[in-house]
């Protein structure tokens, strides 16, 4: 079912499982990576793992050959915001931060996350961006939770989230024409879900909505610049960049973070499902 103007689709509880099981082989990819991410590992590299785990758990990765796009994963480093290609000549330094983005189709249902990770020792104000980007996220995640349970919730109380929470972190640029999108049998669908704007304005949160939530920050100015490749977008200023990425569905009687291993019980308490169990361990 489609809800009309803005073609958003509602699922229904069953295939929100389908999601999440979409969104555990993504979780599950993403710890892989974590885990591996050390000086001198190469960008490809981490493609491999990514591809390899996505594969062994019967899924297809959704970005290669999205629109040509080459790889399993998007990886981006430093003053690279979104969309960086993997490659073998790129190997990671001490004191880098590395964004990973990465989504999967299982059954013909995505999920899409991504982490920040530093490589090594890293400076600490750049670890304090990433926290706040990860802060913002979760707020968005409980606005939109909140408001599906209340009835009452539109499209850019999330929006607003995000933005309160990162002007309250600090002085960061939240890099515009870039942000969250409707998820499901497509990897991108409406609604698109910005990171900034006043709240109460856009279609009702409802159940059945599967949203992408994905803070992109800086530590300079939020405007950006597409390389030659096509692909890989840079802050203007060279300033260091960050990138965090949930998806998410709301039911009837909470939200469900799909891409979470635990569901989001740790960050969202009882605002989660009922069809999340209580004591699903937390990665």
């Amino acid at each position: 079912m489609r809800r009309p103007q803005l073609d958003i689709q509602l699922k229904t509880p069953d295939q929100i499982e389908k999601m999440r099981a979409a969104g555990l082989v993504v979780a599950e990819a993403l710890r892989r990576m974590r885990e591996a991410v050390v000086p001198g590992v190469s960008t490809a590299d981490l493609d491999a793992i990514a591809e390899s785990t996505i594969r062994g758990a019967g899924a297809v990765p959704s970005f290669k050959g999205y629109h040509g796009f080459p790889a399993s994963i998007c990886s981006s480093v430093n003053e690279q915001v979104v969309h960086a290609i993997p490659s073998p000549q790129q190997a990671l330094r001490e004191g880098d931060l590395i964004s990973i983005d990465c989504g999967a189709v299982l059954d013909g249902w995505h999920g899409d996350a991504a982490i920040t990770v530093g490589v090594g020792g890293v400076d600490p104000a750049l670890l304090r961006m990433a926290e706040v980007a990860e802060d913002a996220m979760w707020a968005g995640i409980a606005a939109a939770a909140r408001g599906a349970t209340s009835g009452k919730g539109r499209l850019t109380d999330i929006s607003h989230a995000v933005e309160d929470a990162i002007r309250r972190g600090g002085r960061y640029g939240i890099v515009d024409g870039y942000g969250g999108h409707g998820i499901g049998t497509e990897m991108h669908q409406d609604p698109h879900v910005l990171n900034h704007g006043r709240p109460g304005k856009g279609p009702r949160l409802v159940p059945g909505m599967a949203l992408a939530i994905e803070p992109m920050i800086t530590m300079g100015s939020p405007r950006t610049v597409e390389l030659a490749d096509g692909w890989t977008v840079v802050t203007r200023d060279g300033s260091m960049a960050v990138h965090v990425e949930h998806t998410m569905a709301l039911l009837p009687d909470g939200v469900w973070v799909l891409t979470a291993p635990d569901g989001g019980r740790a960050r969202l308490g009882d605002l989660v499902t009922a069809r999340q169990p209580a004591d699903s361990p937390a990665r």
